[in-house]
């Protein structure tokens, strides 16, 4: 039985791969900064960082290899940072997957809150340079939580954020990680990609897909 149409306060979104890429903006940083220290990197070694934050895909990256301290491991986080930065701040509103401005457009207009749960600090700046930075009630900080997903912290913080409930919340994903982060805070999830891997209430191919009638009772 379809969880979908409900009652809705607010949606919120997860940034990348969702409304916008910036995977290979990522992976280029990472990929810098792994041949830096002379560890083997490639498109299949960031794919395990999807939905990761960033000391989180870091880790993953270094492993257990020796010589990468706390404090070297901060300053690798920093410099990788930097070098993200100035990827994203070429970034425009043309850089918004075909339709993602239209569902944040529609959502307004239907009065529910929106949110972003984003693992990444950045998230504010891209925002800003995709020109949507409007559309939101609030951005949950991910240096705030606990715990990053697959732990629900960031989405239960988005939610509180808005004065929702987080069963009259969507969330909206493109990793599995995120997806679980969803199910784990006791909202409904709509996932964006292949239904193969995303195991959440419904999954659609692109953010271009979605029709707000489909989820929100009327």
């Amino acid at each position: 039985m379809s969880v979908f149409p409900r009652p809705l306060g607010a949606i919120l979104f997860d940034l990348d791969g969702v409304l916008t890429d910036t995977a290979e903006a990522h992976y280029r940083a990472w990929k810098a900064l792994a041949d830096s220290i002379g560890v083997p990197f490639d498109h299949a070694a960031n794919e395990r960082l999807k939905g990761v934050d960033r000391m989180g895909s870091l880790d993953l990256i270094i492993g257990d290899r020796p010589g990468f301290d706390a404090a070297r491991r901060a300053e690798l986080a920093a410099l990788k940072n930097g070098w993200y930065l100035e990827e994203i701040t070429h970034f425009t509103p043309e850089e918004l997957f075909p339709g993602a401005r239209t569902v944040l457009e529609e959502a307004r207009a239907a009065g529910l809150k929106l949110a972003l749960a984003s693992a990444s600090r950045n998230a504010p700046l891209l925002l800003d340079r995709l020109g949507i930075a409007g559309f939101f009630d609030a951005v949950a900080d991910p240096a705030a939580v606990a715990a990053g997903k697959p732990a629900p912290d960031i989405f239960l913080a988005a939610a509180a954020a808005t004065g929702s409930s987080p069963a009259l919340c969507l969330g909206v994903e493109d990793a599995a990680a995120g997806v679980a982060a969803i199910r784990a805070a006791g909202m409904a999830s709509l996932g964006i990609g292949s239904p193969a891997i995303l195991p959440a209430d419904r999954v659609i191919p692109t953010i271009g897909d979605f029709r707000l009638g489909d989820y929100l009772a009327g």
